[in-house]
C-alpha cells in the first residue's frame, strides 16, 4: 500500500517539495467519518461516515478515497499560488460581475497550468489501482460545503466516468481550479469565507453503473411544504446528473416514514415524469445523452419494492445523522442503481439546509383574485406563492444584461451559472427539471416563485409579456397571461388554547394535505372522495369495469390515455384513489382522519368520463340515487369494491389505520347494515384492525333513529347542508327558495340537539362539518352549550374558530 494511504509520506519528491508530507495527502472513505470535514470536506467526510457506521444495517455506498485538505495546501505551496491568488481575488467587489469573471478566470488558469505534487500523483495512482482501475466519478468536496451553515451545495465541479490514470490527474488538477469557478467565488464573498482558508478535497469513488439502470435524489422532509414525516424521491434513467441539474422531468414518489420504518409498503404517492432523456457514458471516458424509447418513458423508472429500500435507507441515514447533530437533521441524498448488477448503492448524502430551517411560526396563505385570464403553460409548482411581472426568456446565463430587478426567467433549465440571474429574479420558468433540480431548490433558498418543467415555457411565453405565475393552486403551477391581482394573507401559528371540543378540518385536495398538516388542529372530520375521483381520477368507476358500454370514441380514447401503464384499468382507479386517501392520512398521522365514501348525485357523477353511459336521468338527483343506496345496488355493487379496495390497501398496505370511513345519505339502519356486510366482503370488517366507521347524520331518519344507527356505527357527523334542506323541505339547488335555508332555525337547531343528545345517550361520538360555526357565533355558541364532540372546519377558518370554541368554553366555566 502506498504510504500516503492514510499515512505520513516519506515518498521521494520533487526538489522544490519537502522530503516528508504531514499530515497524509490521502485516505480510504473508510478511513474518515463526520469529524473528519476539516481535512477532507462534507462531501467525503459523509461518504466514509455511511461507510463505516451503516454499511452494517444494509446501506450500500461505492468505495472510493479522498485527497486531503493538506494537499491541496501544498499543491498551492509548491507551486506558488498563494500570492497571485490573493493578489488576484482580494479586491473583488461581489457585485462587479464582469470583474469577478475576468478574475476567476485568471485564477483558474494558474490552477490549470500547474503540476500536482510527485508523492500525490503516486498516492492517487496507487488508490486508483486499489479500486480496480475502472472508470470512477471524481467529485469535488469544499471544506466549506455541505455544511449546516453553508447552504449552497455543488458549487465546485464532478466528473463522471473519468477512465485511466492520465485522465484521473487531469480531472484532479479541473476539481481544484473549479474551486474558483464564478459562481464559487461569488458564494464565498457573500458568506464571507476567506479565499485562500477554503480547502478542497477531491472524492474518487467507484462509477454505478446508473448509465444502465437509474439514479435520482432524495429528501427525507417534503420540500415544498417542510412536512419531515416524508421522503421525497425522484428518478430517471441513466446517470443522476440530469435530475440534479433539472435536465430531465424526473418520476417522483413520496414515502410516508413512520410507517415506513414499521415495515408497511408506504409509497402515498406517485407521479410519472417523461424522462425524455438519460445520460450514458461516451466514447474516451465522456457522457452523452441519449432519448429514452417512448416505451420506457411511460414506465417508473424503478420498482416500488426499490423505491421502498431506498426510503427505508434514507431514514437510517437521517437518523444516524439526527443523532450525531443531536436534533432531527433532515437529508439530501443521492442514489443510483447498477444496471448490470441490479444493485442499489447511495452517492452522497448531506443536511438538507432550505425548508428543515423555515420558522413554523407563521402561516402564509396565497390567494388569486376571480379572473378569466389565459393559461399559457404549467408545470410543477415549487412552494405556494404567487408572483407577477415582466418575461424575459433567456437561453444563456449570458443574457444577464437584459435581465432587469423583479423581471421573471423564463429559461430552458438553471444551473449554478445563472445564480447572479436568479438573485434579481422575482421568479423562474423551466421547460425541465422537477421538485429536486437546481431551479427548485435555488427557488426555495431565494424566496422567489418557481414553476418547473413545463415542457414549452420558452415556445409559449412571449419576450417581454406581461404574465403571473401561481403555485397556490395544488402541485401545478400555472403561468397566466397578464397582471392577476392576488392576495397574501400572515396567519401567526402562535401557541394555541386546549378545547373540549376538538377542532378538525375539512380536506379535500390531496395535494395541499402537507401543507394544511401544519395548522394546529385535532385532525380532519370531512375527506371528500369526490375530489380525488373528480380531479385525479376523472373517469366513472363503471367504465372500466364494463368498458364496452361507453359508446363515445373520444371519451374511450382519453379513458385509454389515463389508464395507460395499468394492465388492469380498474387498478389505475384503485391506486389513484388509495394515493389520494394515502396522501391526507399521512399527512394527519395519527391523528384521526374521517374518509366519506363517495357521494356524488347521478348528474354529477355522469360528468366523469364515460359516466353518461351508467347513470339514469333523475328529476330531483339530491334526493335520490346517492350515497348508501348505491354502494348495495347490482348496478354499482362493484364500482363501491374499488373504494373498499382502495381503503384496505391505506389500511392493510401502507399501514395508516387512523383512517375512519364514513358512509354518506344512509336512509335506514338496514340500508347501513347491507353497506357493512359490503365492506366486510372486500376485506374491511367493521372492529377487526381497529376499524371504526362513521355514519353522516344528514337526513331526519338518522336524528329519530339514532339508537338503531348507533347499533351499526362507531360514531356521527352532522351534515347541516342536507339537514336543513331535508327538515325545512328547502330544495337548496333551487334560486327561489334559497332566502329560507338556514341551519340556525330554531326547527334544524332542534333537530341537531336531538342527534347530540341521542348519539352521547348511545355512547357515539358526534360532530359536525360545515362553515357555520365559523360564520355565526351565536351557532358555535349553541353546539358547545349541547356539547357537540368536534366541529370540521375549512382550513381558513381552524384557528381563529379555535380561540373562539376556546373564549366560549373558558365563559360557560366561569359561570359554572
Amino acid at each position: 500500500m502506498d504510504p500516503n494511504l492514510g499515512a505520513n509520506s516519506n515518498a521521494s519528491t520533487s526538489a522544490s517539495s519537502p522530503a516528508v508530507s504531514d499530515p497524509p495527502l490521502l485516505r480510504r472513505f473508510e478511513e474518515v467519518g463526520i469529524a473528519d470535514i476539516a481535512e477532507v470536506g462534507g462531501k467525503n467526510a459523509s461518504l466514509g461516515e455511511m461507510i463505516r457506521e451503516l454499511t452494517s444495517q444494509g446501506v450500500r455506498v461505492p468505495g472510493g478515497f479522498a485527497t486531503t485538505a493538506a494537499a491541496y495546501r501544498l499543491f498551492l505551496r509548491l507551486n506558488g499560488l498563494e500570492a497571485p491568488l490573493r493578489s488576484i481575488l482580494g479586491q473583488l467587489d461581489s457585485g462587479d460581475l464582469a470583474a469577478l469573471q475576468q478574475a476567476g478566470q485568471r485564477a483558474r488558469n494558474l490552477i490549470l497550468g500547474a503540476q500536482l505534487p510527485v508523492e500525490l500523483e503516486a498516492a492517487v495512482t496507487a488508490a486508483y489501482g486499489e479500486l480496480g482501475s475502472g472508470p470512477v466519478a471524481v467529485r469535488s468536496s469544499a471544506t466549506a460545503e455541505d455544511l449546516p451553515d453553508a447552504s449552497f451545495a455543488g458549487q465546485q465541479e464532478t466528473y463522471l466516468n473519468v477512465r485511466g490514470v492520465t485522465d484521473l490527474l487531469a480531472a484532479c488538477r479541473r476539481c481544484y481550479s473549479s474551486l474558483f469557478t464564478d459562481r464559487a467565488i461569488s458564494y464565498r464573498q457573500i458568506n464571507g469565507f476567506d479565499h485562500l482558508q477554503v480547502a478542497l478535497s477531491i472524492g474518487v469513488q467507484r462509477m454505478v453503473r446508473s448509465d444502465l439502470g437509474a439514479a435520482g435524489v432524495m429528501f427525507t422532509i417534503d420540500t415544498e411544504t417542510g412536512f419531515r414525516n416524508a421522503v421525497l424521491l425522484n428518478a430517471a434513467y441513466g446517470l443522476g446528473e440530469n435530475v440534479v441539474q433539472g435536465a430531465v422531468n424526473p418520476d417522483e414518489l413520496l414515502l410516508f416514514k413512520p410507517t415506513l420504518r414499521e415495515g408497511y409498503a408506504a409509497i402515498v404517492s406517485k407521479r410519472l415524469g417523461s424522462k425524455a432523456i438519460r445520460m450514458v457514458y461516451g466514447e474516451g471516458g465522456t457522457v452523452r445523452n441519449e432519448p429514452v424509447p417512448l416505451q420506457e418513458r411511460g414506465r417508473y423508472a424503478i420498482s416500488d419494492e426499490e423505491a421502498l429500500t431506498l426510503g427505508r435507507w434514507a431514514c437510517l441515514i437521517e437518523a444516524h445523522y439526527s443523532a450525531h447533530h443531536g436534533a432531527a437533521t433532515p437529508m439530501d441524498i443521492e442514489w443510483a442503481r447498477d444496471g448490470e448488477s441490479g444493485e442499489l448503492f447511495i452517492l452522497q448524502a448531506r443536511p438538507e439546509t432550505v425548508e428543515s430551517r423555515r420558522s413554523g411560526s407563521v402561516l402564509c396563505r396565497w390567494q388569486l383574485k376571480p379572473h378569466q385570464a389565459e393559461l399559457i403553460t404549467h408545470g410543477r409548482a415549487i412552494g405556494a406563492s404567487i408572483s407577477s411581472g415582466r418575461a424575459r426568456v433567456i437561453l444563456n446565463p449570458s443574457g444577464i444584461d437584459r435581465f432587469e430587478v423583479g423581471d421573471l426567467l423564463v429559461t430552458e433549465r438553471t444551473d449554478p451559472d445563472w445564480e447572479p440571474i436568479l438573485k434579481k429574479a422575482r421568479g423562474v420558468i423551466t421547460n425541465q427539471g422537477g421538485r429536486t433540480c437546481h431551479a427548485a431548490i435555488i427557488a426555495r433558498e431565494m424566496g422567489i416563485t418557481a414553476v418547473v418543467g413545463c415542457g414549452d415555457a420558452t415556445e409559449r411565453i412571449h419576450d417581454g409579456e406581461a404574465i403571473t405565475v401561481s403555485c397556490a393552486e395544488g402541485e401545478d403551477g400555472m403561468v397566466y397571461r397578464g397582471l392577476l391581482r392576488y392576495e397574501m394573507e400572515e396567519q401567526k401559528l402562535e401557541q394555541l388554547p386546549p378545547t373540549r371540543t376538538r377542532i378538525l378540518m375539512n380536506v379535500g385536495n390531496p395535494e395541499k394535505a402537507f401543507r394544511f398538516a401544519a395548522i394546529p388542529c385535532d385532525g380532519v372530520g370531512l375527506a371528500r372522495l369526490e375530489f380525488i375521483i373528480a380531479n385525479h381520477i376523472r373517469v366513472h368507476p363503471m367504465a372500466l369495469l364494463q368498458p364496452e358500454r361507453v359508446s363515445d370514441p373520444a371519451e374511450r380514447e382519453a379513458i385509454a390515455t389515463l389508464t395507460a401503464g395499468y394492465d388492469d384499468p380498474t387498478e389505475y382507479y384503485v391506486d389513484r384513489l388509495a394515493q389520494g386517501m394515502a396522501r391526507i392520512a399521512a399527512a394527519f398521522h395519527p391523528r384521526p382522519v374521517v374518509l366519506r365514501f363517495s357521494d356524488f348525485k347521478s348528474n354529477e357523477y355522469a360528468r366523469l368520463l364515460g359516466g353518461r353511459a351508467f347513470e339514469p336521468s333523475e328529476a330531483n338527483p339530491m334526493i335520490g340515487w346517492r350515497g348508501a343506496a348505491r354502494y348495495t345496488s347490482p348496478e354499482f355493487r362493484s364500482a363501491f369494491g374499488l373504494e373498499c379496495r382502495a381503503l384496505l390497501r391505506v389500511r392493510r398496505q401502507m399501514g395508516l389505520r387512523n383512517t375512519i370511513p364514513m358512509v354518506p345519505f344512509c336512509r335506514t339502519p338496514e340500508e347501513g347494515k347491507r353497506v357493512l356486510e359490503e365492506m366486510a366482503r372486500h376485506g374491511l370488517v367493521r372492529g377487526q384492525d381497529d376499524l371504526k366507521v362513521y355514519v353522516m347524520c344528514e337526513l331526519p331518519s338518522n336524528v329519530i333513529g339514532v339508537e338503531a344507527f348507533s347499533e351499526h356505527f362507531d360514531g356521527f357527523s352532522i351534515g347541516t347542508n342536507d339537514l336543513t334542506q331535508l327538515t325545512l323541505g328547502i330544495d337548496r339547488d333551487s334560486s327561489l327558495v334559497a332566502n329560507l335555508f338556514d341551519e340556525r332555525h330554531p326547527i334544524v337547531q332542534e333537530m341537531i340537539r336531538l342527534a347530540i343528545h341521542g348519539a352521547h345517550r348511545c355512547g357515539r361520538p358526534i360532530g359536525l362539518c360545515g362553515q357555520a360555526p365559523s360564520d355565526y357565533p351565536e351557532f358555535a355558541r349553541f353546539l358547545v352549550e349541547e356539547c357537540i364532540d368536534s366541529i370540521s372546519l375549512n382550513p381558513d377558518a381552524v384557528i381563529s374558530t379555535r380561540l373562539a370554541i376556546a373564549a366560549i368554553e373558558a365563559e360557560l366555566a366561569a359561570a359554572g
